[in-house]
Parts: structure tokens; C-alpha cells; sequence
């Protein structure tokens, strides 16, 4: 079976993908509920985690349109 895209940028897809998934997991915490909780507004939830994310969706983007050298 023959793919649209080579085997590299299936895996570089792959790669970027779980790049994506540990964003949002960093973002992911205690919820606030019933009394305020100060750490929803710590570094990890509101900085880093939408920027390792916005890197994976960048990332995918190149992924995508990588084409490998021809021999």
C-alpha cells in the first residue's frame, strides 16, 4: 500500500503529535472548585504548556510539508 506522505514525515507527524499531547497535559490540573485555588494561574498551566503546544502545531505544519531530499 503506497502513502501520500513518505515514512519520515509519518513519523515526524507522530512525533509532533505527542509533542501536541504534553502541551496539554501540562496545562491539565487541580480544578479551582469551591474555594479559589491560586495555582491555576501558575507558570506551567498559563505559559508553557500553550507554548510546547503552539510549537507541536508548528511543528506539524513543517511535518507536513517536509519533502525529503531525492536521491
Amino acid at each position: 500500500m503506497k502513502h501520500t506522505l513518505p515514512k519520515l514525515n509519518l513519523i515526524l507527524i507522530a512525533v509532533c503529535f505527542a509533542i501536541i499531547v504534553i502541551g496539554f497535559a501540562l496545562m491539565v490540573g487541580a480544578p479551582s472548585g469551591e474555594e479559589y485555588n491560586p495555582d491555576i494561574f501558575s507558570f506551567r498551566r498559563i505559559t508553557l504548556g500553550p507554548m510546547i503546544s503552539l510549537f507541536g502545531f508548528v511543528a506539524m505544519i513543517v511535518a507536513i510539508l517536509y519533502r525529503p531530499k531525492k536521491k
